[in-house]
């Protein structure tokens, strides 16, 4: 299995970027498809992006397209969401989660219950 951890939560104004990291120790980060989630308040967890174990496809909610970018280094076991030019309605707590490659479909689920392995979250609000 897995354990997984994020970092790089804060609060930023709109417009602003941030950066967040999710870092994996236990078996090898590259058996795992990996993918960020957010839950704002009162809402349900939704999926955000995605990345394959290679790091060579990814997919986004079309909510973030063009401001997010997914991508990995496996060499250091760390997943990574950079989020440009945040809005208001991006403040949520950011999850990320993990999905073994030898499961049986894509790369990529936008529903939580594909997912194996998740952190316990990192917050990001952003102020209008």
């Amino acid at each position: 299995q897995v354990q997984l951890v994020e970092s790089g939560g804060g609060l930023v104004q709109a417009g602003d970027s941030l950066r967040l990291s999710c870092a994996a120790s236990g078996r090898a980060f590259s058996s795992y498809n990996m993918a960020w989630f957010r839950q704002a308040p009162g809402k349900e967890r939704e999926f955000v992006a995605a990345i394959s174990w290679s790091g060579g496809r990814a997919f986004y909610v079309d909510s973030v397209k063009g401001r997010f970018t997914v991508s990995r280094h496996n060499a250091n076991d760390t997943a990574y969401l950079q989020m440009n030019s945040l809005k208001p309605e991006d403040t949520a707590v950011y999850y990320c989660a993990a999905r073994s490659r030898s499961s049986s479909g894509s790369y990529y689920h936008t529903k939580r219950e594909f997912y194996d392995y998740w952190g316990q979250g990192t917050q990001v609000t952003v102020s209008s």
